[in-house]
C-alpha cells in the first residue's frame, strides 16, 4: 500500500472510532434517548446533502425508486469500505444487509449500543428516501439489527403503491429474513474509475463527513459547553486508545517529541493540509495553514479535535505536553515540549 493510502486508512480508523466514541459518549454520560436524537439528526442531515447528488454520480437516477434507493446504499457504503450486501426481488422491492463486523459499531462497542439509536438511524435515512424521491409510497421494513442480537442490519425498500403516514415509512418486521446474497448479480462500480488510491481516500472521506455532520448537530442539541465536553472527552479517549495502531499504520516508530511531530504530519497531509515542522531550542513547533475540516459557523468543533491529538500524545510519551501557540484566521501554531 502506497504511504498516502496508509495515511488515508489511518485517518479514516480514527474519526470511525471518533464518531463510534461520541456516539457512545452521549449514551452514558447523557442518556439513550438523547443519544438517539443526536443520531437521527446526524443521518437526517447526511441523507438531505448527499442522498440526490449522490443517486446521480452513482447513475441510478430513474430507476424504480425502491431500487435506486437499496442500489444507493449498497453502491456508496461499498465506496466508503462498509460490508454491505444487496438483493433485488422485483422493482418494488430490493433488500439491502450489513453484515457483521458493522463499520459504525466496531469492535466491542457493538455490545453498548442501545437498540432506540440503532433504530434512529434508520428513522434519519432510510425512512426519508421516499420523501425525498417524491413518492409517498415508498417505505423502508427493518428485519434484523445487528444491536438486537440478530445476524445483521437488515431490511428492504418497498415501494406500497399508494401513500404512506410518517409512522409508516419505517416498520420492523423480524419475522422477515433476506434472501442469499450473490455478489455476481450485484450492481458494480464503473470499472477503471476506482484506483485503490481514490478507494482508500474515499474511505477517509466517508468516515470524516461523519464527525462533519455530527458536531453542529451535538452543539445544536447540547449548547457550546457541554458539546465541546462530550466531543472532546471522547475524542481524548480516542487519541490514546488509538495512538499506536495508527502509528504502526503509518510506519512511525520514533519516540519523542520528534516521533509524534512526523505523526501529525503525515495525519494533516491525509486530511489535505500542509503542516510543517520546526525546532526553536528545547520545543518543536507545528505550523498549520489551514483547517478543513470543520468550516466556522454552526460549531466550532476545532478545540474537541485538539484533543485527539493531547489523547494521543499521552499515550505516545506522558512526559511531553501538547499546546496551541496560536491560532489565527487560516492558521494554526502548536507547542510540543516537555512538560
Amino acid at each position: 500500500m502506497a504511504a498516502m493510502e496508509r495515511g488515508y486508512a489511518a485517518l479514516a480508523r480514527l474519526y470511525n472510532a471518533w464518531i463510534i466514541g461520541l456516539i457512545l459518549t452521549v449514551v452514558t454520560a447523557v442518556g439513550t434517548a438523547e443519544a438517539a436524537e443526536l443520531v437521527f439528526r446526524l443521518f437526517r442531515r447526511q441523507h438531505r446533502e448527499k442522498f440526490l447528488p449522490g443517486l446521480a454520480k452513482l447513475g441510478l437516477a430513474g430507476l424504480p425508486d425502491a431500487v435506486a434507493a437499496a442500489r444507493y446504499h449498497y453502491l456508496s457504503n461499498r465506496i466508503g469500505g462498509v460490508r454491505v450486501e444487496y438483493i433485488e426481488e422485483s422493482p418494488r422491492k430490493a433488500w439491502v444487509r450489513y453484515p457483521p463486523p458493522r463499520w459504525m459499531w466496531q469492535g466491542t462497542a457493538l455490545c453498548a449500543v442501545p437498540s432506540e439509536v440503532s433504530r434512529a438511524m434508520l428513522r434519519g435515512w432510510h425512512a426519508h428516501n421516499g420523501v425525498t424521491l417524491g413518492n409517498p409510497g415508498l417505505g423502508f421494513v427493518c428485519t434484523k439489527q445487528t444491536v438486537d442480537e440478530q445476524d445483521a442490519l437488515e431490511g428492504y425498500f418497498q415501494d406500497y403503491g399508494r401513500p404512506l403516514a410518517p409512522e409508516e415509512r419505517l416498520r420492523f418486521s423480524p419475522g422477515e429474513e433476506a434472501p442469499l446474497f450473490d455478489p455476481a448479480a450485484a450492481p458494480r462500480l464503473p470499472e477503471g474509475e476506482w484506483s485503490p488510491e481514490r478507494l482508500a481516500k474515499a474511505q477517509r472521506n466517508y468516515a470524516l463527513e461523519y464527525v462533519r455532520s455530527a458536531l453542529p448537530e451535538l452543539y445544536g442539541l447540547f449548547g457550546a459547553e457541554q458539546a465541546g465536553a462530550l466531543a472532546g472527552r471522547a475524542a481524548y479517549l480516542v487519541g490514546m486508545q488509538f495512538c499506536e495502531e495508527i502509528k504502526a499504520e503509518l510506519g512511525v516508530s520514533q519516540g519523542g517529541a520528534e516521533g509524534f511531530a512526523e505523526l501529525f504530519r503525515l495525519l494533516a497531509a491525509a486530511q489535505g493540509e500542509a503542516a510543517e515542522v520546526a525546532r526553536d531550542g528545547e520545543t518543536i513547533l507545528i505550523r498549520q495553514r489551514s483547517w478543513r475540516l470543520l468550516p466556522r459557523g454552526e460549531a466550532d468543533g476545532f478545540q474537541p479535535w485538539n484533543r485527539l491529538w493531547e489523547g494521543g500524545l499521552a499515550a505516545h510519551d506522558r512526559r511531553l505536553r501538547w499546546s496551541v501557540a496560536a491560532r489565527e484566521e487560516g492558521e494554526i501554531v502548536w507547542r510540543l515540549a516537555r512538560r
